[in-house]
């Protein structure tokens, strides 16, 4: 999966912005499922097993927007400001790099303030683009761009920027793989969303969970850790497994989902942990409130450093996560 996984995360396409990354991700899929579909809002959305299947409707959802900035003016000496996409970090910031959709590549600065150890807001930083005046800046107001950060392999650690959530992405499109190389007929039929805007709201994923109607939902993402000098009070660990979501702000997991996780996982032997997150959401919270509501649950993939340039994951804990989502899908499903 090395190798998907690094095409996906170094594809920009962030948030509201992903027709590259959706295009790379319906040529991944299309030969592997029985309909395929792009919606109005751009997510796509695959389903596997005939469409009068007698089971359930079952929705797996990863989204493949990222967070990025957006610029918001462009000075006389063509240094463009820029307000966020999705959940970005003053801290993470300042000397990143960003690709513009137009392949334009430029470099977060700041002002200087009080001296070089001042970290300014927002409206402190800029980008620039290596001109001198703003007729030959290459970018204008409201043009979009990703972090730009290439795909490390450290062996059993992956590391780039976009992780979250390309790597449940790439755990979505193998997932498929194996049900097909495997021969599977499914008695449901299985949605496989790969949804747009959950960094800015869940949006894509509402929208497809109104669509689909699943019976039940699982959304795959990544969770932060607790395994780091003074990190989060939490219990998620790298190398541990994937993390099956008990809460997190957005959302409680429906018990029946969780047992239903937990079961497979210990009948297979497959490693796996208990996560409860204090912040954040995923699109599972969209798939619970649908229509008139939907049994929805979440596997997490641990990821340290998220939000940043540098999200980290292990390449056991993802390959336990397909493990344990094809497995979900050949057994009898519960509620």
């Amino acid at each position: 999966m090395k190798s998907l996984i690094k095409k996906l995360v170094e594809i920009p396409g962030p948030s509201g912005y992903e027709a590259q990354i959706r295009a790379a991700v319906q040529e991944e899929v299309e030969p592997l499922v029985d309909a395929l579909r792009i919606d109005s809002l751009g997510n796509l959305i695959a389903r596997y097993g005939a469409e009068d299947a007698s089971g359930l409707k079952i929705m797996l959802a990863a989204h493949i927007d990222e967070i990025g900035l957006i610029v918001t003016h462009v000075d006389e000496r063509g240094y463009a400001r820029f307000s966020t996409l999705g959940g970005v970090f003053p801290l993470t910031m300042v000397g990143g790099r960003v690709r513009f959709l137009d392949g334009s590549f430029g470099i977060i600065g700041k002002e200087w303030g009080k001296g070089f150890r001042d970290l300014p807001g927002f409206d402190g930083m800029f980008i620039d683009l290596g001109v001198d005046k703003r007729e030959d800046c290459p970018v204008k107001v409201g043009d979009v761009a990703a972090f730009e950060r290439p795909f490390l392999d450290m062996g059993k650690r992956l590391v780039s920027k976009a992780m979250d959530d390309r790597v449940g992405t790439a755990v979505l499109i193998e997932t498929l793989k194996k049900l097909k190389a495997d021969g599977y007929e499914s008695d449901h039929q299985i949605f496989f969303v790969f949804s747009v805007q959950e960094e800015v709201g869940v949006r894509g994923a509402t929208a497809a969970a109104y669509a689909v109607n699943p019976d039940i939902g699982l959304a795959v993402d990544v969770a932060p850790t607790g395994d780091t000098p003074k990190g989060l009070r939490m219990e998620v660990e790298l190398g541990k497994g994937p993390a099956i979501k008990v809460r997190d702000k957005g959302m409680l997991s429906d018990p029946r989902i969780i047992n239903w996780m937990v079961d497979a996982a210990e009948h297979h032997k497959i490693p796996h942990q208990m996560e409860i997150l204090e912040f954040g959401g995923t699109d599972a919270r969209a798939i619970q409130l649908t229509r008139a509501g939907v049994p929805a649950g979440c596997l997490s993939i641990p990821c340290r450093h998220v939000h940043t340039q540098s999200e980290m994951v292990d390449y056991d804990d993802v390959q336990n996560a397909v493990k344990l989502l094809v497995q979900l899908m050949k057994e009898p499903v519960q509620p």
